[in-house]
């Protein structure tokens, strides 16, 4: 006997809700075991972020609620995920983890379900959630893939609780990368053309067939942060291939390719880096390398020294690369380009800036000049998505064709006798770690004697897969005894691990017999690399460097990862 379907449950009622990913591409990143993981942070101002431009909020005390668990449980009554995969029977993972109060890494609820990639979209109700007392703040979306590599779409919604309110998600426009708006938005990029010698060289001597190496060295985006894939859909790759275009050959050919970009880092650190990453170790010798850290350098301690060091020591270095400097911009609207700026002028150098490009345009309607909305240019608080990143890429484009128009300037710039807009202090640092060879170094690594080998690690060149930062380093994991060096230098940087784990320790650093600072891993809250100077400007002469664990802290982690030193 047949019957008649069965009654459905009631409808639930139709709720406020507004976006905070929509329609954002992901891709698998590859983990240890062959599956891939797209992650996508929420701390640091990025729920905000995503909730004022992707979800339109603008109410203070909503995006205040954001910031805690407990706000944001007192706000959202479901969450909404949608994939969209070219196979629509694929199911992936959609994972939402809180950070915990005692270990934020762990001790926090973690949301975990399956998602079939058509389009339909799975709603996860909140009270449905066994939910940890140890909650404290939304920490990140995971969508979990089966295979690395491969790609989707993805939207997540948050449904309201009754007596909250959001706007009606607005309308965006397909970017038109033909229009003559666009064309206008690019050429506001250009801050300055500079000395074009050395570029232009490096154009001739591509076009003869000879070797030419690009080379870009920076933070995040310039790893390629929302770039999906990370690899091929980066500024620096794009911008690569238009190099290629221009120089009328193929990116197989003679033209070489180096991306050397470490998420989170300042020119503090890239000067430190520059010869290995960028050169590695002498074996490449680039004609052309383009600077990325408008971004990033608020981080660094002295201000722009750092910076001006970096410029100065790829632009005196033996091949020496023509250099242009590239400012990106945070979704906030904000970089660093008045306080860096000032160095390219002084050695009259190109320069691109992303935030001339679009933030003036980010203002205007759809129908009065936009072309592009901060949704669909940034990934996330701080990163572009594969637009921005074809933006910035064309803004160099557009600085390369307008310096290949023109006759080649009468003689190159004579960096050498310039003097630094901050300073050249740094110019001559070097790399010392375990694997260096320093004979006027006398190092004794104390309890300091294991290898860390979980690092922070980056996409390289034009790999998916991850290479170690500073894998020949000193690690303590228990004991007193402190990592001792003499070392004849002028100033001198640590490079330290940051880490978020419970087990991670704080180091005392003592310079000939003084207390110079405290180092606490934690601070940061997430694995990756920082150098910070223990001193400067001092007497070239041997200093005594001692680095011990804080008392208390002799059976806890800290990793020496290398140090900078000019001697």
């Amino acid at each position: 006997m047949m019957t008649g379907p069965k009654a459905p449950k009631d409808a639930e009622k139709k709720r406020k809700s507004f976006y905070v990913l929509r329609s954002k591409a992901v891709a698998g990143t590859p983990m240890p075991d062959g599956t891939g993981t797209q992650f996508i942070y929420l701390n640091d101002g990025r729920m905000v972020s995503f909730a004022r431009i992707v979800g339109g909020i603008t109410d203070e005390g909503m995006l205040g609620l954001l910031t805690t668990t407990e706000g944001f449980r007192k706000m959202v009554y479901s969450i909404g995920v949608t994939v969209e995969m070219e196979d629509p029977k694929e199911v992936i993972h959609f994972a939402y983890q809180m950070y915990g109060k005692t270990d934020p890494n762990v001790s926090g609820t973690t949301i975990r379900v399956p998602v079939t990639a058509d389009g339909m979209e799975k709603v996860i109700r909140l009270d449905e959630v066994d939910w940890s007392d140890d909650d404290n703040i939304p920490g990140q979306f995971r969508f979990e893939f089966p295979k690395a590599g491969m790609l989707g779409k993805v939207s997540v919604r948050y449904y309201l609780n009754d007596g909250f309110d959001a706007p009606e998600p607005e309308e965006e426009n397909a970017v038109n990368f033909d229009c003559p708006e666009y064309r206008s938005m690019v050429e506001q990029s250009l801050m300055q053309v500079g000395n074009n010698v050395r570029i232009k060289k490096a154009i001739e001597k591509a076009r003869a067939g000879e070797d030419v190496t690009v080379a870009f060295i920076g933070g995040s985006i310039t790893q390629g942060a929302g770039a999906i894939p990370i690899n091929r859909e980066c500024y620096a790759f794009k911008t690569f291939e238009r190099f290629c275009k221009l120089c009328g050959r193929g990116t197989e050919e003679n033209i070489h390719y180096v991306k050397a970009g470490v998420g989170g880092t300042s020119s503090e650190l890239g000067m430190v880096r520059y010869e290995r990453d960028v050169c590695r170790d002498g074996e490449i010798r680039p004609d052309l390398v383009i600077v990325e850290y408008a971004v990033n350098d608020e981080g660094d301690e002295t201000k722009g020294h750092c910076y001006d060091s970096l410029v100065r020591k790829i632009l005196l270095s033996e091949q020496k690369p023509g250099v242009i400097l590239l400012f990106c911009v945070f979704a906030s609207d904000w970089n660093l380009q008045e306080r860096l700026g000032p160095v390219g002028e002084r050695y009259n150098l190109p320069m691109v800036s992303a935030k001339d490009c679009v933030v003036e345009q980010f203002y205007r309607k759809a129908n009065e000049g936009r072309v592009i909305t901060k949704n669909q240019f940034f990934y996330d608080v701080f990163h572009p998505t594969n637009y921005g990143h074809t933006i910035m890429a064309d803004c160099i484009g557009h600085l390369l064709e307008t310096m290949d128009a023109m006759p080649v300037d009468e003689s190159d710039v004579d960096v050498a006798s310039i003097e630094p807009y901050f300073s050249k202090e740094f110019e001559n640092i070097r790399l010392l770690d375990r694997k260096a060879d320093s004979p006027a170094t006398r190092i004794d690594c104390g309890d300091f004697s294991e290898t860390d080998t979980e690092l922070q690690a980056v996409e390289r060149d034009r790999d998916l897969t991850h290479t170690p930062e500073f894998p020949n380093n000193w690690m303590h994991k228990s004991g007193d005894k402190p990592f001792v060096m003499d070392i004849v230098c002028t100033a001198l940087c640590i490079v330290g691990k940051d880490s978020g784990s419970i087990q991670s320790g704080v180091i005392d650093a003592y310079v000939d017999g003084e207390k110079v600072r405290s180092i606490d891993p934690r601070e940061v809250g997430w694995t990756h690399c920082n150098s910070l100077i223990l001193f400067r400007g001092a007497e070239r002469k041997e200093h005594h460097v001692e680095i011990h664990m804080q008392p208390g802290d002799e059976e806890k982690l800290f990793t020496i990862l290398g140090f900078g030193v000019v001697e």
